[in-house]
């Protein structure tokens, strides 16, 4: 795989499970809306990607050994990644009752996350089961904050 499509499909991917689950288990929390919840997925699949997509590609433009077509490549691929793995988490929310669609996507972002870090690993010739209990850990942290943070939010509207 070009090192461009790499660039942007890891990060992409990495960043559409963690900002989104916790978008998603925040404002859950907070809100208990399903309304809420599809609306913060559907602003991160939007806002978020072209974010992060002008982000690397402002990142890789930086590198004056980019090429044009490397800094594209990254951004297309990022863009793509992200929104598509973000608007992944709003069918549980169309689909099932909201509790059950958070823990449905909490389950999924840690599936993702760990087949990508397993891959990773494999790549780098690492130990999987050290690659994939760090960054599901760092996953498992942001849910864990981001739940409380909307509880703590909700305690302002009651």
């Amino acid at each position: 795989m070009r090192a461009s499509l790499r660039t942007g499909i890891t990060f992409g991917l990495t960043s559409a499970v963690i900002t989104t689950l916790g978008l998603m288990v925040g404002l859950n929390s907070g809100t208990k809306s399903k309304l809420v919840v599809l609306g913060g997925v559907l602003t991160i699949a939007i806002a978020d990607a072209f974010s992060d997509a002008l982000g690397i590609h402002m990142s890789e433009e930086s590198e004056s050994s980019r090429s044009n077509r490397h800094v594209w490549g990254a951004t297309i691929s990022t863009f793509l990644a992200k929104s598509t793995f973000a608007l992944a988490f709003a069918v549980p929310v169309f689909l099932l009752p909201l509790g059950t669609a958070i823990v449905a996507s909490v389950a999924w972002g840690f599936f993702i996350l760990s087949v990508l870090s397993y891959l990773i690993a494999k790549a780098q010739r690492k130990p999987p089961w050290k690659v994939i209990g760090e960054h599901v850990l760092i996953a498992g942290l942001v849910v864990v904050v981001t739940y409380w943070v909307g509880e703590w939010v909700s305690t302002f509207a009651g």
